[in-house]
């Protein structure tokens, strides 16, 4: 009897194990694979030029695709969503994103996923809505995941996602580069995760200098953190190689650790810490660096669960760090309530020395 119902159940189970290697075999062949580094192109490079001892401001930003709205939940964070919860509303967190650019009026701008053409943020190019919103400014894009397709949750697959980082600026650049980041999952987790990297801004200043401007998102749901490990020792490296030219440096995004000089417990929550959050490790920052953070005002909120004041775990993980030769004025958070995205964006106010 079993041995006339293993020729079925082999033609039941064949059609499926040979979809999921054919599956595999295709996102193996088109998966984005950039050099270590990348010379990005810049629209509408401005000409004015950085001054020493004149203040300026940065505002550092992730967006969430303007996906993560106050009602949204997230599958990696405990929830069970993966795409923004209509069109409508995409719309309405992009437009309300967009009006906060506009009004803050800072000289740069890092953001974080920021869509160009994803199923989770109904295909906008939210690169190009920004950028037509901000016309007097110069905007640069550079990718950090390119999936074809993210077939999780299977019940409603993230599906195509095209997305990354933007840097705009009032500034003259002479270069923006995209710099890939190492650590990686292995196959075949890592052909539907995030390629992770940081854009490079070179930024003339007028007393013959340069100010390096990072944007970066590091990594999050690495258990144990091994590859944020590496991620930071690449940037401690990549920092100690600039200061040898004796530039201004200035780093700043979505850090994905609890920042120096901050504490969640001022914060009220009923969760705990969640597992994805580590701490920054004290032994970082490079002498004379300073983080440029705001402790009064949180950055991001959990996303197992929609946003209810006073229940969401909450922390600062956006801000900057800077160079000894960069003289932090002020440091503002603005807090959003997360009404169209699950972070708040920072603002800081710096003078080169």
């Amino acid at each position: 009897m079993i041995k006339k119902l293993l020729p079925w159940l082999a033609w039941i189970a064949l059609p499926p194990i040979a979809a999921l290697a054919l599956f595999l075999i295709y996102m193996t062949a088109v998966d984005y694979k950039p050099p270590a580094k990348v010379e990005l192109p810049t629209n509408n490079n401005n000409t004015s030029t950085l001054k020493q001892g004149q203040p300026f401001t940065v505002t550092t930003f992730n967006l969430g695709y303007a996906g993560l709205d106050k009602g949204q939940d997230f599958f990696m964070d405990g929830g069970t969503m993966s795409r923004s919860g209509s069109k409508e509303q995409t719309e309405a967190n992009l437009r309300a994103i967009t009006d906060f650019l506009s009004g803050a009026r800072s000289d740069l701008y890092m953001l974080q996923e920021v869509d160009v053409n994803s199923s989770r943020s109904n295909h906008m190019n939210q690169v190009q809505i920004i950028s037509d919103r901000l016309p007097e400014y110069s905007s640069t894009f550079a990718y950090n995941y390119k999936v074809a397709w993210v077939p999780v949750p299977l019940t409603h697959p993230m599906g195509a996602v095209q997305s990354g980082l933007l840097t705009v600026s009032m500034s003259n650049s002479t270069s923006h580069t995209r710099v890939d980041l190492p650590g990686k999952e292995s196959w075949p987790v890592q052909l539907f995760e995030l390629d992770r990297a940081f854009i490079e801004s070179r930024l003339p200043v007028d007393n013959g200098k340069e100010l390096v401007l990072i944007n970066l998102h590091l990594s999050a749901f690495d258990k144990g953190g091994a590859i944020r490990k590496q991620q930071l020792d690449f940037l401690a490296d990549h920092i100690h190689q600039e200061m040898k030219k004796n530039n201004y440096l200035i780093l700043g995004g979505d850090w994905n650790h609890a920042l120096p000089g901050t504490d969640h417990s001022r914060f009220p929550s009923q969760q705990k810490w969640p597992q994805w959050l580590q701490p920054f490790p004290g032994t970082f920052a490079p002498a004379g660096f300073q983080w440029a953070v705001d402790p009064g005002t949180p950055s991001v909120r959990t996303l197992d669960t929609a946003y209810r004041p006073g229940i969401n775990f909450l922390a600062v993980i956006d801000g900057f760090l800077v160079s000894p030769n960069v003289k932090i004025v002020d440091v503002t958070g603005h807090d959003l309530n997360f009404e169209n995205s699950d972070h708040n964006p920072v603002t800081g106010r710096f003078v080169l020395k």
